[in-house]
């Protein structure tokens, strides 16, 4: 090979580099909110849509302007129906890249709300280990949950584990 020629798999593995990887979670995200505006346009629903790409994740929001009373529709009860939503929306976003996504979708600040609420959760399970020296299970939860409760006990310097098996899945915090 030549000096200033590039090789198939440079390209392949410059495509999966940083800027190869944003590029591809900015085109989901692009196709997720063409998908939802065109959803928000037939259930008569006002909303915006953000874009946002964390780590290796496209985020995808519809915020309301003003009152996002309409939009707690596409959230439902404990989010169920935003569940279902996103899942609704990586399948377009599969139909068109051929790609399996992790796109995390949010309405009305639903989830930034949830995590915060889960982080503030595995900080309280952390001090409960740290004063009692014995493990703390929580409650089940979501895959989506779990990460959030996961993380938060990670940046406070102790261990986690899930056990159980769906939808019975729930945290456990480890003492160190």
């Amino acid at each position: 090979m030549t000096e200033g020629t590039t090789s198939a798999v440079e390209v392949e593995a410059a495509a999966e580099s940083g800027e190869g990887l944003v590029a591809r979670l900015e085109r989901e995200g692009d196709i997720a909110a063409d998908y939802l505006e065109g959803l928000l346009d037939i259930a008569d629903l006002d909303g915006d849509i953000d874009m946002d790409v964390e780590g290796d994740r496209a985020l995808v929001s519809i915020v309301g302007e003003g009152s996002d009373r309409q939009l707690h529709r596409l959230v439902g009860q404990d989010g169920e129906v935003l569940e279902a939503l996103q899942e609704l929306t990586r399948l377009a976003v599969h139909r068109e890249t051929g790609e399996r996504s992790r796109l995390m979708l949010d309405v009305a600040g639903f989830r930034a709300r949830k995590r915060a609420e889960l982080a503030a959760l595995g900080a309280k399970a952390v001090e409960q280990v740290k004063a009692s020296g014995e493990q703390v299970k929580l409650s089940p939860m979501t895959p989506f949950e779990r990460k959030v409760v996961h993380d938060a006990v990670a940046a406070a310097g102790l261990r986690s584990e899930s056990e159980g098996e769906e939808p019975q899945r729930c945290v456990v915090v480890l003492p160190s």
